[in-house]
């Protein structure tokens, strides 16, 4: 059995790709009060890493768990860029929101880019793993 047959295994429940969703909006949606100073983020575009990650998860994690489905390799292809696109839509809004809406929290293009990337890194590494797979079989 392959390592990305374990990933599986694992993280293949609808709850996974979920949660993961319920983090990214509960996160970005925190008040700038509770979130720590930027001086103790020692580490240049440390918050550009973070967003890269949450977004790069978030499609990954969806594209994985609809990867397992018995849909037609096409029809897998077409939920994965639906998901990419979402996932891009909710870094957009969700940056709208923080300007709008959350206490001490700013619009950000520098974030939004980092979502993008994120979801297309996400959206990127799941076309390549899951249509390898279905190329090998």
């Amino acid at each position: 059995m392959g390592l990305l047959t374990h990933i599986r295994a694992l993280l293949n429940k609808i709850y996974v790709p979920v949660l993961w969703t319920l983090v990214v909006i509960t996160l970005l949606c925190l008040p700038g009060t509770v979130l720590p100073e930027e001086q103790g983020f020692s580490i240049p575009y440390f918050d550009k890493f973070i967003h890269t990650t949450l977004f790069g998860g978030l499609v990954f994690f969806w594209c994985l768990y609809l990867s397992s489905k018995t849909y037609s390799l096409k029809k897998k292809l077409l939920l994965f860029f639906i998901f990419f696109l979402a996932s891009s839509m909710l870094g957009i809004g969700l940056e709208f929101v923080q300007k709008c809406c959350i206490p001490l929290r700013d619009f950000s293009k520098g974030d939004i880019i980092a979502d993008l990337i994120g979801a297309g890194f996400g959206y990127g590494l799941s076309n390549y793993l899951f249509i390898e797979e279905n190329i090998a079989h």
